[in-house]
């Protein structure tokens, strides 16, 4: 009589629009060496993923929404649905390598996450992690120890994320990981890196960095994750100075190319956190009534002196 092999991790994958390389993802999952279970998050595709998800010999749970949510939106909606103890986060456009998985789970111990190695297609390094810059930014971390783990390829207890929590649905795109990490800190839970668990990544293949797009979600999430996670002077420090630079833009003789430094993007970011402002002091309370570790020892302890 054969052995029952326990299945610890739900995999979950989060796609939009992603028929021209979803499927490279899930033959990679297919190829993994550990047992595991796939969910694929699909944002209401419509070129084509559907199909492709239907009919992919791995026959993954598929759950598809009837609007796009964003990354943070479909995780957010996929950590109620899985059961297994552990939750792993990865990209539509990333292909672990066979061990990734159980190399993972072998390495996550009593931490809360463990994040991967992420890698260009060119075998360039992209993350081992994330880490913090002085400004309270979330940055690509290449050294150990991180800060947090990259939401293109980790592994997190679903217990713990769900007693923190769970995901900030309403930030759409980027910094849900960052989010996620700070607060796993705040309540005393350990995340460790895996430089051993290697992923692919195409990095931007849905989001095209540098669009206007992308830097309105960054800029809004940087500042409401400080407002949520960060000490108190320096969220209002933060927000000042966004505010501050945006009022000074218009007298400046050179101003940078960047779409970050187009009025027009910051007066919306700075209106989308001014609307959610309410919402998201009242998040920071129950964030600090769940904190084990003061706001400002994490701080102290992750950001360069």
């Amino acid at each position: 009589m054969l052995a029952v092999t326990e299945v610890s991790s739900t995999v979950v994958v989060v796609t939009w629009r992603g028929a021209g390389h979803v499927t490279a993802c899930l033959d990679a999952l297919a190829a993994q060496n550990r047992p595991h279970r796939t969910m694929v998050v699909d944002n209401a595709s419509d070129d084509g993923t559907a199909r492709l998800l239907a009919e992919h010999p791995s026959k993954p749970r598929v759950v598809r929404l009837s609007r796009n949510l964003g990354y943070a939106g479909a995780m957010a909606k996929a950590v109620s649905l899985v059961d297994t103890p552990l939750m792993a986060w990865l990209n539509d456009d990333a292909a672990p390598a066979p061990d990734w998985l159980g190399t993972l789970e072998d390495a996550l111990g009593t931490a809360a996450a463990a994040s991967a190695r992420l890698d260009r297609p060119d075998g360039s390094p992209q993350s081992l992690g994330t880490r913090l810059t002085a400004d309270g930014s979330g940055a690509d971390a290449l050294d150990e120890p991180v800060f947090g783990f990259c939401g293109g390829a980790a592994l997190l207890r679903a217990d713990v994320l769900r007693a923190i929590g769970g995901v900030p649905a309403d930030f759409f795109c980027y910094y849900e990981d960052t989010d996620t990490a700070w607060r796993l800190r705040l309540a005393g839970h350990e995340i460790v890196a895996v430089p051993q668990a290697r992923v692919t990544h195409r990095h931007g293949v849905s989001t095209r960095p540098g669009s206007r797009q992308f830097h309105l979600w960054n800029e809004r999430n940087r500042l409401l994750t400080l407002l949520r996670c960060a000490p108190a002077t320096v969220a209002a420090r933060e927000l000042a100075r966004f505010a501050a630079i945006t009022a000074a833009l218009p007298l400046r003789r050179e101003v940078p190319r960047a779409e970050n430094f187009r009025l027009p993007l910051r007066f919306q970011v700075l209106a989308e956190v001014l609307v959610r402002l309410p919402a998201t002091l009242r998040a920071r309370r129950g964030i600090g009534r769940l904190a084990t570790v003061p706001r400002g020892q994490v701080w102290r302890n992750w950001t360069p002196r």
